[in-house]
């Protein structure tokens, strides 16, 4: 999504999706914002481990940015998104991971939002329908959503695991 496209565009595929998450973080990367939120059960199907999608995160962080992710656990994340692991080791100090098990399955939304900037929402995760979104009203409601969530939510995920 650029700023010549509306300001709410749907999502109605899985291609349609990542097309809105890769542009999302290549806008972040390009124009900036101070922080991105990502929200999700488990991550298995963001495009979140893909060379661009990196690259972009790789620029966006080199601002001493903010970047939290908010899922049910890890588990798929640890086994589908390798890039994505190494990178979140090397920014440690700058991503945040964080749990909620107080939510069943399906019942934490799935949202992508770079306040100021644009956002992603997924309503309905099997048939992949949403809306990207510039417009100011999403974005302050799907915080809401975020923090909700946030507000349950413990540390999960270390970037490095110490042992004996």
């Amino acid at each position: 999504m650029n700023q010549d496209e509306p300001t709410r565009a749907p999502i109605e595929s899985r291609g349609n999706f990542h097309d809105a998450v890769r542009g999302a973080f290549a806008e972040a990367a390009l124009v900036g914002c101070r922080e991105i939120l990502l929200i999700d059960d488990d991550f298995a199907d963001w495009p979140i481990s893909e060379r661009e999608v990196i690259d972009d995160l790789t620029h966006w962080v080199q601002a001493h940015r903010s970047f939290t992710v908010v899922a049910r656990n890890f588990d798929e994340i640890a086994r589908r998104h390798a890039r994505w692991v190494v990178w979140r080791r090397q920014f440690a100090h700058v991503v945040h991971c964080r749990t909620n098990n107080d939510l069943e399955a399906g019942q934490m939304p799935t949202i992508l939002l770079a306040p100021g900037l644009l956002s992603v929402r997924l309503f309905d995760r099997v048939h992949y329908r949403g809306i990207a979104s510039r417009e100011i009203a999403d974005a302050v409601q799907w915080r809401e959503a975020i923090d909700a969530v946030l507000q349950r939510s413990e540390e999960a995920f270390p970037a490095t695991t110490l042992g004996l």
